[in-house]
């Protein structure tokens, strides 16, 4: 497991919100999913609401969520 930071924003009822998010997955293309995915449950969101800006990967002294490390085996 690898672990992302994602930047985004999304359509809020008065503006847009930003966020930010870290995130432990496989691959860009399944960290893209989860974020989607958890986003949409939480503010009932669709995924075309979703603007994904920016994926990078982190290495292990950049991650700061601490469930993040658990899942990586940090």
């Amino acid at each position: 497991m690898k672990a992302f930071r994602v930047v985004g924003s999304y359509a809020d009822p008065r503006k847009r919100q930003s966020f930010s998010m870290e995130v432990s997955a496989e691959t860009e293309e399944a960290v893209r999913e989860r974020v989607l995915s958890t986003l949409g449950s939480k503010h009932r969101l669709k995924r075309w609401e979703i603007d994904i800006a920016e994926v990078t990967e982190l290495s292990l002294d950049q991650i700061t969520n601490q469930i993040v490390k658990y899942e990586i085996g940090a």
